[in-house]
């Protein structure tokens, strides 16, 4: 998959983890995985870079005697996640529109 395009669903991906309750990197990570493949490695940098964006905040809780950050969706999050959704229509059209016909070999 373009790394552009995945980077993309990855942010849309974390942001729809967070968007109904506070979560935690290795939570969004399980929530994530059933349809997209992430690792924590890959997903702390894109919790920076949407916390220095705006689109979610942090804040670290003590659990089982260590710090826990846990990550809480801002509202420009929510209006970027709708964005994405919006996006995600276009591009749905566009997959549709390449695959017409492909049930229909010619041989």
């Amino acid at each position: 998959m373009d790394a552009q395009l995945k980077r993309g669903l990855l942010d849309g991906c974390v942001l729809s983890a967070i968007r109904d309750e506070d979560s935690y990197g290795y939570r969004i990570v399980r929530d994530i995985e059933p349809y997209i493949s992430i690792s924590e490695s890959t997903l702390y940098p894109i919790l920076r870079r949407l916390e220095a964006a705006g689109q979610l905040t942090v804040r670290e809780e003590a659990y089982n005697g260590r710090l826990r950050k846990y990550y809480h969706i801002t509202p420009e999050g929510r209006a970027r996640l709708e964005q994405f959704r919006e996006e995600w229509k276009q591009v749905a059209s566009v997959y549709q529109f390449i695959c017409r016909g492909d049930s229909h070999e010619e041989g």
